[in-house]
């Protein structure tokens, strides 16, 4: 078996990668990893999905791997992610269990694990669990529970009404006169997105909140802004919000239909908390791939930038150990740590229209003082992306092209953690130049790969 985790939980094509199988063995696992009692009280654990359809078929081999090792099961049903690592943490579980493929089309699907509290797991503990999979398949033997040892299953049926009100908990003022439109992706947003931003004041317009099994991310959500952009324009709105599958990353289209990235609402958020002495050290999380741009508008605000690996829970990471309140990738993951245990893509969206309340201003108005670099970000399709980029030949490519920009610009190669694809980004002082030198590595990455 290869390596089960990538950067957000295990994630493959359902029923295929990805069978109740494993997720069976994953969730066994998990429970005996994470359930850390004293042998005198039962684990629990929280499990949501978003509405794929096969997240049907997951869920039910995650309750059963679940209740097998003995845990008691609260089954929260189609709930965003953010909603789900909640709720972990305010029921007091020892694990929660997220059945999605985030942005990932139809096909695929996922689990994404939390801790007790509603943390993302170390790498650590995904090894652990990981070890316990594999060894696993090879006994025949080890005890199990039975009888009155083997875990209950029982729903939580008010888990989105509690979800809900902790969002609403976090606005300032009521958003009366901003209208929105939300595109929910058709994914687990449809659940409580809409009902949050109406209930804060907001006059809401939905597109994408129809799932019907199949039809998340298609053509749809974060990935797919088009659709947000007419919606907007046709409507009149004051912006969009566009949610991925579950629910935990948000962009933005402002009311001219520009599109608004995670480095200019991190920056937008980042200037607010500053001016409300939340910001704490004046110091803000994002990745290494976040904009120039957006480190030179942070620090013409006093703002430091600490950068970490791409991924949210690297983020996350950096946050908890340093004591920080406010992280996130330009992809549209933000995380607001004295709110919430992830990247919530709702409480963004609300912290984002919080803002422009408070202001007076439109979001175009808010983000114009967001320096952006010309960017250009490249998928390449790949065999083998962990060869590619150990490979000498694109090494030297790579070298060339950052002699060729200089202090002007940078290159940023990585496999991507999900996918079968390596990712070629470029920053140049012109858009000719970030396209010219994208496009001569991506050649490189495809000839090699």
């Amino acid at each position: 078996m290869g390596r089960l985790f990538g950067t957000d939980g295990v994630r493959g094509r359902a029923n295929d990668d990805l069978t109740p199988e494993l997720a069976l063995a994953v969730a066994r696992a998990a429970a005996g990893v994470l359930a850390d009692r004293d042998g005198t009280t039962r684990p629990v654990a929280v499990v949501g999905r978003d509405p794929r359809a096969s997240g049907e078929m997951l869920e039910a081999a995650v309750v059963a791997g679940l209740s097998s090792a003995g845990a008691e099961v609260l089954r929260v049903g189609v709930l965003p992610t953010p909603a789900v690592a909640f709720l972990t943490a305010g029921t007091g579980a020892d694990l929660g269990v997220m059945i999605s493929a985030s942005h990932n089309p139809m096909p695929d699907n996922g689990i994404k694990l939390f801790s007790r509290g509603g943390h993302k797991l170390p790498d650590a503990v995904e090894a652990a669990i990981e070890h316990t999979v594999t060894t696993a398949r090879r006994r025949t033997d080890g005890h199990r529970p039975t009888g009155a040892q083997i875990g209950r299953v029982r729903d939580l049926p008010d888990g989105a009404a509690r979800y809900v009100e902790h969002l609403l908990g976090t606005v300032t003022q009521p958003l009366t006169g901003v209208t929105v439109v939300v595109d929910c992706a058709h994914g687990a947003a449809a659940t409580a997105a809409p009902e949050v931003y109406r209930r804060a004041g907001a006059t809401v317009h939905v597109i994408g909140g129809e799932p019907d099994g199949w039809n998340i991310n298609d053509g749809i959500g974060s990935t797919h802004l088009d659709p947000l952009i007419e919606a907007v324009r046709a409507t009149g709105a004051d912006l969009g919000i566009a949610h991925d599958g579950d629910a935990d990353r948000c962009l933005a289209v402002s009311a001219t239909g520009d599109q608004v990235d995670g480095d200019a609402i991190l920056a937008v958020c980042a200037l607010a908390l500053k001016e409300r002495g939340e910001l704490r050290e004046d110091t803000v999380v994002a990745t290494v791939m976040s904009n120039l741009g957006f480190h030179h508008t942070m620090r013409r605000a006093g703002i430091a930038v600490q950068t970490t690996a791409v991924g949210d829970r690297y983020v996350l990471e950096a946050l908890r150990r340093t004591g920080l309140s406010l992280g996130g990738e330009q992809s549209g993951h933000l995380v607001f740590l004295d709110h919430a245990t992830t990247g919530d893509g709702l409480l963004t969206g609300l912290a984002l229209m919080d803002r422009m309340k408070a202001t007076g201003a439109s979001l175009g108005e808010l983000t114009a003082q967001v320096e952006k670099l010309p960017q250009v970000l490249v998928n390449v399709p790949v065999r083998d992306r962990i060869a590619v980029v150990e490979s000498t030949s694109v090494a030297d490519a790579v070298n060339a092209a950052e002699s060729e920009l200089g202090d002007a610009g940078r290159v940023l190669l990585r496999p991507s953690g999900t996918e079968q694809l390596v990712r070629v980004m470029v920053e140049a002082p012109t858009q000719d130049q970030a396209d010219d030198v994208a496009h001569r590595l991506a050649k490189v990455v495809a000839e090699v790969g």
